[in-house]
């Protein structure tokens, strides 16, 4: 007898053994007992006349059990299963090893609620897009500035407005208010204060540093214009970055005469939060041995130009 044979033969589940199967396995088999099924393992111990070590079946050999492998056990396999089956279909609720399935979703929203504050937001044209006008009306609900409070962005960025730049779809709407349990203006104030930046742990605020240029782009461009970027990252940076350093980056690009940083790339702009971050004292800077973009050196030469 092969060993995959000898241990199918040995093995019964304590959950499913049923006496009138198998009359004779209290005399001729040892059950195993629960305590010695384990998630990974199935260790089958031999009855006590047997002198051979512990033999251990995967989880492999046990399902081959019940697929009927072994020919001379199928009538009972089958009869186990159909046995099996009914079981499982007695607990809808439960799995066979009595654990509850019922999960417990999210935070219980209005689903109209929320589609019905999209409607107020959503385009006549495209009732299935809110761009910027949409927004700032939602803004002005909540009290806020979206020219000036950073928090509408964090917002959007929390909701996830990914799919285009300055808009936010109905299917992005729907999802991210039941991932904030929001369907009502009121709750959505009561969210504000969890939106200031300064909740952010430096991976997070990294993420919707990168957001916030995306999410402001025009059209098809992949670049920010300049005048935006000015006005735009002291915003985001604020309290993130030394005032010196965000001062001393806007005045670089207003004062700077190249042409090639009258838009700026995603690089860039993360390149300068990233070198901030890494970099807090400009004279240790050594641009020989830098991997830094253009923009960076060009920026410290006239910052550091500017302290002589």
């Amino acid at each position: 007898m092969s060993n995959k044979r000898k241990l199918q033969q040995d093995y019964i589940d304590p959950i499913d053994f049923n006496p009138s199967l198998y009359p004779t396995a209290s005399r001729k088999r040892r059950v195993v007992s629960s305590a010695s099924v384990s998630a990974s393992t199935i260790s089958v111990r031999p009855p006590s006349s047997s002198s051979s070590a512990t033999a251990t079946a995967t989880p492999a050999i046990y399902n081959s059990y019940y697929n009927g492998s072994d020919s001379n056990n199928n009538n009972n396999i089958n009869n186990d299963n159909s046995i099996m089956s009914r079981r499982k279909g007695s607990r809808s609720s439960s799995d066979r090893w009595g654990r509850s399935s019922n999960i417990p979703s999210g935070p219980t929203v209005d689903s109209n609620a929320i589609s019905k504050m999209f409607d107020e937001m959503a385009e006549e044209d495209d009732p299935d897009v809110a761009t910027m006008e949409g927004i700032c009306t939602l803004a002005e609900k909540l009290d806020i500035d979206p020219t000036e409070d950073i928090r509408i962005l964090v917002l959007l960025h929390k909701l996830g407005a990914n799919e285009k730049p300055a808009q936010i779809s109905r299917d992005e709407w729907v999802k991210g208010c039941e991932k904030l349990g929001t369907d009502s203006i009121d709750k959505f104030k009561a969210l504000l204060p969890s939106l200031e930046t300064g909740f952010m742990v430096h991976n997070e605020f990294r993420d919707f540093y990168k957001f916030s240029f995306q999410f402001n782009r025009q059209g098809t461009h992949k670049t920010l214009e300049k005048d935006l970027v000015i006005m735009l990252a002291p915003m985001i940076l604020k309290d993130r970055l030394p005032e010196e350093r965000m001062s001393s980056f806007v005045e670089f690009l207003n004062q700077t005469t190249d042409k090639s940083y009258d838009r700026i790339t995603l690089d860039q702009w993360m390149s300068f939060y990233d070198f901030s971050k890494e970099c807090p004292n400009l004279n240790e800077y050594d641009e020989e041995s830098s991997a830094w973009p253009v923009l960076i050196d060009d920026f410290v030469d006239y910052a550091t130009g500017m302290q002589m």
